[in-house]
C-alpha cells in the first residue's frame, strides 16, 4: 500500500482536521504467497498491502489526526497520505473518533484475553464455501493417485507387542456404541416429543448443581466441561416432531424446556444451514451447538482454552448421537455449516456467541437396521475388524502379528 500503489482511489474523501483515527486492535499481518496481508479478524476483512502500511498503522497506535500524520511523514504528499488513510478506513483497519466503535469490534474485545490467537482462528475459519459431494469425491480420487490416503494406523515397527483380551460383544452399552452411525435416510414419520426431550435432557440438561462458597453455582451435566463452566448452548430446528410446532427453539437446560425463537409455518430448506447436504431434509429435528465464550474467558486467561470449548462440542455431540442410537433413532452430525445464515436466524452475533457444530435426528426407515448412504455417492464396502473382538490364545508376553 505504498502511496504510488493506490491509483484506484481517484477521489479523496475530505478528512477534517479535528477527526482522529486509531488502528483497530484486532489486526493480524502475514505473508500469503507474494502478498503482505492485513487481516482484521473482528470484521473478517483482509486486504493485501505493501509492508510500509505497517508504519502508518503503527503511527495510529493512539488517537491522532491526519495533520499529525502529515507532519510525521513530511517526505510524502499530504494528498497521498490521505489516500492511504481512506483506504485503511475502507478496509476497517482504522477507526474514526466521530463514530461509535463498530459492533464486531466491541464483540471481539470480549475475546481480548485470548487474542490474537483464538480470535483470529475463530474468525478465519468461518463461512467456508463447500464443494458438491460428487465433485468432491472425484477430486479426492484424482488426489489419491498422486498422494495416497494416509494410513489410519500408526505402527511402531520392531517394538514388542502384547495382545489384549478380546472385547465384549454383548450388553446394552456395547450394542449402542457399536451401532452408532451417521444416518442419511429417514422415514417420513414424525419424531416423538418424548424422544426429543430425552435427547436434549441427557445431552445438555443440568443434572446437579454445585455451590462453591464465594464464587457461585456450577452446573453438572452428563459430559465434562473445563472448570464446570459449560459454555455450550443448544438450539433446535423442529421440522417434524409430534406435539411441537415447527420453529427454531432454544433449550433451557435448567428447567428442561424449549423456548421459541422463531415460529415456522413450513419446513426450512436444510441446505440453507448445511450446504450440499440435502439428504438431511427429512430429519425430524436439527440441533445446533453454540458457544457463549465469556463463560470460559471468565476463568481461563490463555488462548488454549478455546480448544476446550471446541472439544466440549464434540463431547455433547457424541452423547447426543449415542442417546439417539439407544432410542432406536437415526442420528447424524455435521461440521459443514453455513455459519452466518444460522447465526442470523438464531439471533447470534457470531463472536460473543457462535455456532460450532450441528447434529440431528430422524426416524429410521422401516426395516432398516443400519445407517444408509444417501443417493448419489458410491457404495462403501464395510468390513468388520475381527482382530478386535475374536479370542486370541496367547500369553501376555507373546507378540501379535499384523
Amino acid at each position: 500500500m505504498r502511496p504510488a500503489d493506490v491509483p484506484e482511489l481517484l477521489t479523496v474523501a475530505v478528512l477534517p482536521s479535528s477527526r482522529k483515527f486509531c488502528r483497530s486492535s484486532h489486526i493480524i499481518c502475514y505473508w500469503d504467497g507474494g502478498q503482505f496481508v492485513f487481516h482484521n479478524y473482528a470484521t473478517g476483512i483482509a486486504a493485501a498491502a505493501h509492508p510500509v502500511a505497517c508504519e502508518i498503522l503503527d503511527f495510529f497506535a493512539d488517537w491522532r489526526t491526519v495533520a499529525e500524520l502529515h507532519r510525521h511523514f513530511p517526505e510524502h504528499e499530504a494528498k497521498t497520505l490521505d489516500r492511504v488513510v481512506n483506504l485503511l478506513l475502507r478496509r476497517s483497519l482504522l477507526l474514526r473518533s466521530d463514530r461509535t466503535l463498530p459492533e464486531r469490534e466491541r464483540a471481539m474485545c470480549e475475546f481480548d484475553r485470548w487474542n490474537p490467537p483464538a480470535g483470529f482462528f475463530h474468525s478465519a475459519t468461518k463461512d467456508v464455501t463447500y464443494t458438491d459431494p460428487m465433485a468432491g469425491t472425484r477430486a479426492l480420487r484424482r488426489q489419491a493417485r498422486r498422494w495416497p490416503l494416509p494410513s489410519p494406523v500408526k505402527r511402531l515397527n520392531g517394538r514388542r507387542r502384547f495382545a489384549l483380551p478380546p472385547l465384549p460383544t454383548h450388553g446394552e452399552f456395547v450394542r449402542v456404541l457399536l451401532e452408532r452411525r451417521t444416518w442419511r435416510r429417514f422415514a417420513a414419520a414424525q419424531l416423538n416429543i418424548n424422544h426429543l426431550g430425552t435427547l436434549l435432557g441427557l445431552t445438555a440438561g443440568i443434572q446437579h448443581w454445585v455451590t462453591v462458597p464465594g464464587i457461585g453455582d456450577f452446573a453438572l451435566k452428563t459430559s465434562p466441561s473445563g472448570g464446570a463452566l459449560h459454555p455450550l448452548e443448544l438450539y433446535v430446528v423442529v421440522q417434524a416432531v409430534h406435539g411441537l410446532p415447527r420453529g427454531l427453539y432454544h433449550y433451557r437446560p435448567d428447567i428442561h424446556a424449549v423456548e421459541l425463537v422463531t415460529p415456522r409455518r413450513r419446513a426450512v430448506n436444510i441446505e440453507r444451514y448445511l450446504p450440499t447436504q440435502n439428504w438431511y431434509q427429512r430429519a425430524g429435528a436439527l440441533v445446533f451447538f453454540s458457544a457463549v465464550f465469556k463463560r470460559s474467558i471468565w476463568k481461563y486467561t490463555y488462548a488454549r482454552a478455546y480448544r476446550a470449548v471446541l472439544i466440549e462440542a464434540g463431547h455433547l455431540c457424541q452423547t447426543f448421537c449415542l442417546v439417539a442410537t439407544w432410542l432406536g433413532l437415526a442420528p447424524f452430525c455435521s461440521m459443514a455449516l453455513a455459519d452466518r445464515p444460522i447465526e442470523k436466524d438464531l439471533g447470534l452475533d457470531g463472536i460473543r456467541e457462535s455456532v460450532l457444530y450441528a447434529a440431528g435426528v430422524g426416524v429410521r426407515p422401516v426395516g432398516a437396521d443400519r445407517a444408509m448412504k444417501p443417493d448419489g455417492p458410491p457404495d462403501m464396502v464395510v468390513r468388520a475388524n475381527a482382530r478386535l473382538t475374536r479370542a486370541v490364545k496367547r500369553d501376555g508376553s507373546s507378540r501379535a502379528r499384523d
